[in-house]
C-alpha cells in the first residue's frame, strides 16, 4: 500500500468500500474482488479494502475489537505486540512514574496506543512513510490523537531529552524481503543506539526477538520473556529504574472471558538438581526455559532433571502450576524404535503426541515408522536422559 492509497482508504468512499471488504474477509478472494467490482468500487481501491479486511480479520487475535478499524502492513502486524500484553507494559510505565515516552520504531502504533490509553503522552518517531501515517490514522480512529502523535524520520535523530521514558522496538526484519534478522547488531536502529538509551533516559524499555543471547542483556536490565496460551511472543529488557529483577516470564493465559497473567522471577543463573525420571514429568512453558528460570520452578515443584541440559523436570507428585505442563508416566526405556513400535501395538495405540528436546529423531517420521493401529492414545516424550536417548511414554495430566 502506498500514502494515496491510504488516502484513499480514509474518505467516505474507501470506508465503505472497507466496510463491504469486511464482510467478505475470509472467503475466496478472487469471489470477493468481484463482488467489490460489481458493487461500482475502482479495482485499485477494492484491492486495498480487501487487503485491509484481510490483515483485520488476522489482527483480531492480537488487538481484539479494536482491530476492525485499524490500518495495518503484514510486516508492521507480525511485529507488533499482542493488546494484553502492551496494556501491561504500559500500566508498568506509568507506574513508575513516566509521563512522556518516545515510542522510537513505533510501526503501526500498538505499543503507543496502549500507552496513551493509560495517559502517557507519546511521541512516536517512524521511519517508513505509509507505516507512519498508518500510526497516525491508528490513534486518530481510537480517539488518541491528542495523546500520540507520529514523526516520520529517523529514531536515532529524535531528542530524548524531551522525554522521561522510552520504548524502543527495533526493526528485526530486512526491508524488501521481510526476512527475519537474528543478529542484533543488525537491528535498525543500531543495536550500539539501543542499548545506549538507557544511559540517556534511565527509564527505558528495549523490546527484542525471544531468541536473544543472554550475553548480550545489558548489565544491570531486567530480561523478561512474555508467553501467550503456550507461545513464547516476545522479549522486552527493562533497564535503568525499572529494572526489578535479574529475569522474569510472564505468561497470559485465556480462561474462557479472563485472561490471567502469572510471573516466574529468579536470578536466571541458578542451576536444578539432576536424577532419575519420576513418575511425573513436567514441560516448561517456552518462556520459563529462556528466560532460565527452569531451576526456580523445580524449586516450586520439588523436581530434578534427568539431565542436565535438558529442560524436562521430574517430580513424585503432581503439582498444579501455570508455568508447565504436566505428565504422568508409565514407562521409561532406552530409546528403540522396535521395541517401542511392539509395545504400542500391544497397548492397541493408535494415537500419539510426540514431544522433544535432545533428540535428533523427527516426529512426523518417527509417527510414520511406528505403523499405529487402535483405539487408545499416549504421549510419547524423545529426550535424553543422563546422556542416552531416552523415550517415556505417558499420559497427560489435567
Amino acid at each position: 500500500m502506498d500514502l494515496d492509497q491510504l488516502t484513499a482508504l480514509r474518505t467516505p468512499e474507501g470506508s465503505a468500500a472497507l466496510t463491504a471488504a469486511a464482510g467478505l474477509a475470509g472467503g475466496d478472494p478472487l469471489a470477493a474482488a468481484s463482488a467489490l467490482r460489481a458493487a461500482g468500487v475502482p479495482p485499485t481501491l477494492a484491492a486495498a479494502a480487501l487487503t485491509q479486511a484481510e490483515l483485520r480479520h488476522r489482527a483480531v487475535g492480537k488487538f481484539g475489537p479494536a482491530a476492525a478499524g485499524m490500518f495495518l502492513t503484514r510486516p508492521g502486524l507480525e511485529q507488533a505486540t499482542r493488546r494484553v500484553v502492551a496494556d501491561r507494559r504500559a500500566a508498568r510505565l506509568h507506574a513508575a512514574g513516566v509521563r512522556t515516552l518516545a515510542d522510537l520504531g513505533c510501526g503501526l502504533g500498538a505499543d503507543a496506543l496502549a500507552a496513551a490509553r493509560a495517559g502517557i503522552r507519546v511521541y512516536g518517531v517512524e521511519a517508513d512513510p505509509v507505516t507512519a501515517a498508518m500510526a497516525a490514522a491508528n490513534a486518530a480512529a481510537a480517539g488518541l490523537a491528542d495523546l500520540f502523535t507520529v514523526e516520520c524520520g529517523d529514531a536515532t535523530a529524535f531528542d530524548v531529552s524531551r522525554v522521561d521514558g522510552v520504548f524502543c522496538d527495533p526493526a528485526r526484519r530486512t526491508t524488501g524481503t521481510g526476512r527475519r534478522i537474528f543478529d542484533p547488531r543488525a537491528y535498525s536502529p543500531p543495536w550500539d543506539f539501543v542499548t545506549g538509551l538507557a544511559e540517556r533516559v534511565p527509564r527505558t524499555v528495549i523490546k527484542v526477538a525471544p531468541g536473544l543471547d543472554h550475553a548480550l542483556i545489558p548489565a544491570g536490565a531486567e530480561a523478561e520473556w512474555v508467553g501467550v496460551d503456550g507461545d513464547l511472543v516476545e522479549a522486552a529488557l527493562w533497564c535503568g529504574d525499572l529494572a526489578e529483577v535479574p529475569r522474569r516470564a510472564t505468561l497470559y493465559r485465556q480462561q474462557g472471558a479472563e485472561v490471567h497473567r502469572h510471573q516466574l522471577t529468579g536470578s536466571g543463573a541458578d542451576e536444578a538438581g539432576v536424577g532419575p525420571p519420576r513418575r511425573y514429568l513436567y514441560d516448561p512453558d517456552p518462556a520459563v526455559v529462556r528466560a532460565h528460570l527452569v531451576a526456580e520452578l523445580a524449586v516450586d515443584l520439588d523436581a530434578t532433571l534427568g539431565d542436565p541440559s535438558i529442560a524436562y523436570l521430574y517430580a513424585d507428585r503432581p503439582t498444579r502450576t501455570p508455568y508447565a505442563r504436566c505428565l504422568e508416566i508409565t514407562d521409561v526405556l532406552p530409546f528403540s524404535l522396535k521395541r517401542l513400535r511392539a509395545l504400542l501395538r500391544d497397548r492397541r495405540v493408535g494415537r500419539v503426541e510426540i514431544l522433544k528436546r535432545g533428540s535428533a529423531l523427527t516426529p512426523e517420521q518417527l509417527r510414520r515408522d511406528l505403523r499405529l493401529a487402535g483405539d487408545e492414545a499416549a504421549s510419547l516424550v524423545l529426550t535424553r536422559v543422563a546422556g542416552a536417548p531416552t523415550v517415556l511414554i505417558g499420559r497427560p495430566v489435567d
